[in-house]
């Protein structure tokens, strides 16, 4: 089941107006401005914005292929899978709601569809799940929120298993 909301659109971002979007962090903010269309074009990451039904950019994240070192990963996860040195995951690299829609749950829905997204591509690009990087603390205790697992050296740096987000979605 894909995650919607009959008043939001989750998009591939296009042409839509990334000037007026504003999270209060700065890179973050700079990133969606500057350099988010040119990672596309580059296929670096993908990034996809959430819309109003004006088309105003509420949130936007990026997906892009990742390589995770097994050694790096909780050994409850790890004892579940093969024992390459490197496994396949998605990245979660950037995710942002706008200050004016903060506090008002729109980033667990711009994480749904992220997942969604991230889980449906394994049919064709194997992911063993999604790892995210916590912008700060408030960011990690967001996806602790949502079930995924801090890297024991580097604790903004979480870890989502794919089987974790199918049971999700199911």
């Amino acid at each position: 089941m894909k995650p919607s909301d009959g008043r939001y659109s989750f998009e591939r971002l296009g042409d839509h107006d990334r000037e007026s979007f504003v999270c209060g962090i700065g890179t973050l903010d700079e990133y969606l401005r500057r350099q988010a269309t040119q990672d596309a074009r580059r296929k670096v990451a993908a990034p996809f914005v959430m819309t109003d039904c004006d088309g105003v950019i509420l949130g936007y994240y990026t997906l892009s292929a990742y390589a995770v070192k097994a050694a790096e990963l909780p050994a409850a996860i790890t004892k579940k899978l093969p024992r390459y040195p490197l496994l396949p995951a998605t990245m979660l690299g950037r995710l942002a709601i706008g200050r004016d829609h903060q506090g008002k749950k729109l980033g667990g829905l711009l994480l749904m569809d992220a997942l969604y997204r991230s889980w449906r591509n394994t049919s064709e690009v194997a992911s063993v799940g999604v790892i995210a990087e916590a912008y700060d603390e408030s960011a990690q205790a967001f996806y602790e929120h949502h079930e995924f697992v801090p890297f024991a050296d580097n604790p903004r740096k979480l870890f989502l298993a794919m089987k974790t987000i199918e049971k999700a979605l199911a």
